[in-house]
């Protein structure tokens, strides 16, 4: 969520802006850390998005990172990861 908030907020450690124009929106971020980056990898047709015939591995995460402010999303915490059928609750 770190990378989706760098990505959003585009700050350095001391607050100040770079790249303002080069700002994504929340659901870009989003895109770009899932389908985008298994679309790199030459992985989209079978991670990076929910759909039949993919695996279905994911992060549950304690809020929706659509509903935060975006100033938080690199506060959002991830629960737990669900990897081949399996849940894995995070430590």
């Amino acid at each position: 969520m770190f990378t989706a908030w760098c990505a959003v907020m585009r700050e350095t450690a001391t607050g100040q802006v770079l790249g303002e124009h080069e700002r994504v929106s929340v659901r870009e971020a989003l895109e770009m850390i899932t389908l985008g980056a298994a679309y790199t990898l030459r992985l989209d047709h079978l991670v990076g998005s929910l759909e039949i015939g993919k695996f279905a591995d994911m992060a549950v995460l304690d809020r929706d990172p659509l509903e935060v402010p975006p100033e938080e999303l690199k506060e959002v915490r991830v629960m737990a990861t669900v990897l081949g059928g399996r849940v894995h609750e995070a430590e």
